[in-house]
């Protein structure tokens, strides 16, 4: 009988957990688009599972823990541990959680490579996203509210946590809208930064309060760069104020990109 291959202990183990948080282990089904208040008891609107879709993170799974797919999921394995390799300080921190999955997968990483020293921290209004302010022409019409999928409570975040045995003091939550609560987060510094809030306003108040707590050789990651133009837009504002030099924007799936925070 042919030997198994040999397989990293660790690896083995982030690509399982990444795979089961997406849902492509169980090949979970994905909810089809379409608009669903909260409170609608009704049955949800499925389709079956994609395997290129889940991948890219183009779709969003009936039961699974994240929506960002194995390409985002990877690229936040990859820079953490880069980051933990290269003794870059700071804990990670990401704003719009969903049902907790990135974050969790930030906390199998901090688990599996046996780092006390830094913090995981679940920024959300854990409301869904908030209905767009007219101070912010960029988000006419992104009325995300309609979606009730979207709205995940931090008790079922956290029993999501708990579910893998990530639950600890290593995890803190912090909810509210982003304009409240980040500015005076008691956040010293970040290794990653991950953007999750779709909005411009989401994603400018999240870099507005926190992309100076950043390492330098820390990185940022931004969810939703290419599928929402808000989104974009408030990176290049950002940046054209925090960076005059400019810094180089990468690829990750063709929906997500990423930098590494000059210095």
């Amino acid at each position: 009988m042919p030997k198994a291959p040999k397989t990293d202990a660790a690896d083995a183990y982030l690509t399982l957990l990444r795979d089961v948080l997406i849902g492509a282990v169980t090949r979970d089904p994905a909810f089809r688009r379409v608009p669903r208040r909260r409170g609608d008891a009704g049955p949800a609107r499925t389709k079956a599972f994609d395997a290129d879709a889940r991948d890219r993170g183009r779709d969003w799974p009936l039961t699974a823990l994240s929506m960002i797919g194995r390409q985002r999921m990877d690229n936040i394995r990859d820079l953490v541990l880069d980051c933990l390799r290269r003794g870059v300080p700071g804990d990670l921190v990401e704003t719009g959680v969903w049902r907790g999955g990135a974050c969790i997968f930030m906390r199998g990483i901090l688990h599996i490579k046996a780092d006390r020293t830094r913090t995981v921290w679940v920024c959300d209004s854990f409301e869904g996203l908030p209905l767009p302010d007219p101070a912010y022409p960029a988000d006419r019409g992104l009325d995300l509210q309609q979606f009730g999928q979207l709205a995940v409570s931090q008790e079922d975040v956290a029993e999501n946590f708990g579910r893998f045995g990530l639950l600890d003091d290593q995890v803190r939550f912090l909810k509210g809208w982003f304009k409240d609560t980040l500015p005076t987060a008691p956040i010293e510094s970040i290794a990653v930064l991950r953007l999750d809030g779709d909005l411009y306003q989401s994603t400018r108040d999240a870099l507005s309060a926190l992309y100076h707590r950043v390492t330098p050789g820390g990185y940022v990651i931004v969810d939703d760069y290419h599928d929402i133009k808000a989104c974009r837009r408030a990176v290049s504002d950002h940046l054209a104020e925090a960076e005059p030099d400019g810094v180089t924007l990468r690829e990750i799936d063709g929906t997500g990109v990423y930098w590494q925070k000059p210095g």
